[in-house]
């Protein structure tokens, strides 16, 4: 690969946009996404800043790979510091507006400033157009969506809009494309919010050709067949996202009441072949995408097939987090998280804290405006959300803080309520299952992200019999039969596998599509989607280096923001085991994750004291000018 990248820096105080041009050596070591947001934040936003001002960039970033036809490169990574964390901030997102970025002829769109007054931005290819967009402030995602293809009188548009939580500065605000799809963490929705930016719309365009077009050939031409030759790519495409709570359930690690369960009464009622066999309407996909994972059900009154459906984190948080089982109302939620532009993960987690700390009289009726915040109360959802989104004075206003935030205002014990990391909600996936995640979990960025390493499920099916097992070409790995376990080798596996999750962060490739275990292409795969993409000759090693590289400037960003290995913790009840289920019992100890950090940051070549990258690392991985 030796191109270069293109960048629109959008300046909204002075209402102008420039092209900056970055040369090949330099795309080279950051190719696109989060590594490429990174790069632009690291060198050119002072430290210190409040991520709330001005000062704040918000970096919109795909790669080369984007825009080729094949599943899974249909991604694009939003860049910024975190208000909900105050470290480095990352958004992933699929669907259709990064292709159409890249059709567009730009590999990342960088704002800056903040406008006096709301605008949205419109891009068609050198056209950049700042728009008033005070007549759609306070609209809804959807709403907003409908108004801007009527005002350009354009239907060919591909949009991120955030809704009245980005605009209200909710810490856990998010992007909204399609009005189903999220750039949901790390609050970048307001920080769009903060800009007075209420949408970024560019107009359609043809797909990117891949410079070998008979080699891409070879590689998407046998799809299908991998799909029915793949059994988690057959339930992906039968259940999307939701089939894990079938899996979870039945092995009694569904996060249940706050986390402190494995199970929930009547989570029959909210898996994926539920929901399939009663609401689904039908599958949606992304960009060249043959997987068809996305969920669109359909419940009247309660569920607009527009808004998509929900995931698995979702139904999690919504569901068996909040003791809920009502499919409807679980829904209905997630519309209206969609509607307003709330993050499902953290929007559900904070009423879940709020449901103990209710039930454990931290919390009065009178401190929640009237409503009854017990476990299983899923009419609690709809006016909860609405005044989280609007952040209106009281319980609104509280919660929107985010858990971590809320408990240190409440006090008296409910810190111990609030499941988080480095303060942002924890996904529905146990430590106590998967023992690699604790690692992951505590070391990660900008906090507990399911995302950014594979599961320890790959290793307990690692097996040569299985040719599509391909995590071992990564590093070698030794089998793990148990859950539970946590030791050097998963420390090992946490890391190799963050590095990978990490480069597919970077080239803005889907993890369901592109992960080096489970998934429909593997790491050889990539290879040659390099070489027919882009003309781009690499191996696993310099992939390995490009998610490194991306990890380790977050931490050093994040070192020069205060953060050290203090932060890398996880909350108490990730070390109580299982209490009942098939399972009960199982759980890991503090004294093993303590060495399995340890062994992490040997691995990772950081300072053991600091938790920080040494200046040995840093000169390999070429971040001396950081």
């Amino acid at each position: 690969m030796n191109a270069n990248a293109k960048i629109l820096n959008i300046d909204l105080t002075q209402k102008t946009h420039s092209i900056e041009i970055l040369p090949a050596e330099i795309y080279r070591k950051y190719p696109g996404g989060s590594a490429l947001g990174m790069y632009l934040m690291s060198r050119d936003m002072k430290p210190g800043i409040d991520p709330l001002s001005a000062d704040n960039m918000l970096i919109f970033s795909v790669s080369p790979l984007t825009g080729i036809p094949i599943s899974g490169q249909s991604r694009m990574c939003v860049t910024t510091k975190s208000p909900l964390t105050g470290t480095a901030g990352d958004s992933q997102v699929g669907g259709f507006i990064p292709a159409h970025i890249k059709g567009n002829g730009y590999d990342s769109i960088v704002f800056r400033g903040k406008s006096e007054k709301p605008v949205y931005v419109y891009i068609d290819k050198e056209k950049v157009e700042i728009r008033d967009a005070v007549n759609v402030w306070g609209k809804t995602t959807g709403e907003t969506e409908d108004i801007i293809v009527s005002e350009l009188g354009e239907t060919k548009i591909e949009s991120s809009i955030i809704g009245p939580a980005g605009e209200n500065m909710v810490s856990y605000a998010s992007i909204m494309h399609m009005r189903c799809r999220a750039n949901g963490r790390n609050g970048v929705g307001a920080v769009m919010g903060s800009k007075n930016l209420k949408a970024l719309a560019v107009k359609k365009q043809p797909p990117v050709k891949a410079m070998d077009p008979v080699g891409m050939k070879e590689l998407t031409i046998n799809v299908k067949e991998r799909i029915a030759a793949n059994a988690v790519m057959v339930d992906t495409a039968e259940n999307g996202t939701a089939g894990v709570v079938d899996f979870h359930a039945a092995e009694g690690f569904l996060p249940s009441y706050n986390w402190t369960r494995g199970a929930m009464e009547g989570s029959e009622k909210i898996t994926g072949a539920t929901i399939t066999k009663t609401i689904l309407k039908e599958r949606d996909t992304c960009f060249g995408c043959a997987i068809r994972c996305k969920p669109v059900v359909s419940i009247e009154g309660k569920a607009d097939p527009e808004y998509g459906g929900p995931e698995y984190e979702t139904l999690a948080t919504f569901g068996s987090y909040c003791g809920n089982s009502d499919l409807g109302d679980l829904c209905e939620a997630n519309q209206l998280c969609n509607m307003y532009g709330l993050d499902t993960i953290s929007c559900g987690a904070t009423i879940a804290f709020a449901m103990e700390c209710f039930e454990k009289g931290l919390l009065t009726i009178d401190d929640t405006d009237g409503i009854e915040l017990k476990f299983g109360n899923s009419k609690a959802f709809a006016p909860l959300i609405r005044k989280i989104a609007y952040k209106e004075k009281g319980i609104g206003e509280l919660l929107a803080l985010g858990s971590a935030k809320a408990s240190q205002k409440i006090g008296r014990g409910s810190e111990a309520f609030a499941i988080t990391c480095k303060g942002q909600e924890l996904p529905a996936h146990m430590v106590q299952m998967k023992p690699n995640l604790a690692v992951n979990y505590a070391v990660n960025c900008f906090g507990a992200d399911h995302q950014s390493s594979e599961h320890d499920p790959a290793l307990m099916a690692a097996d040569d019999s299985n040719d599509w097992i391909w995590v071992n070409q990564l590093e070698k790995f030794e089998k793990c039969d148990a859950y539970g376990v946590l030791d050097e080798n998963k420390a090992k596996f946490a890391l190799a596998t963050q590095k990978y999750y990490s480069m597919l962060d970077t080239l803005c490739l889907c993890q369901f599509a592109w992960g080096p275990a489970w998934q429909l292409y593997g790491p050889s795969d990539l290879i040659k989607f390099c070489k027919y993409a882009v003309d781009w000759d690499v191996t696993i090693e310099e992939l390995q280096l490009v998610g490194e590289r991306r990890i380790n400037m977050m931490r050093l960003f994040n070192a020069r923001e205060g953060f050290t290995r203090a932060q890398d913790t996880l909350p108490d009840r990730m070390f109580i085991a299982i209490p009942d289920g098939p399972n009960a019992g199982t759980g890991i100890s503090k004294e093993d994750f303590a060495d399995a950090l340890e062994a992490y940051y040997r691995f990772a070549g950081w300072d053991e004291k600091t938790g920080n990258p040494t200046p040995e690392t840093i000169k390999r991985l070429g971040l001396e000018w950081i």
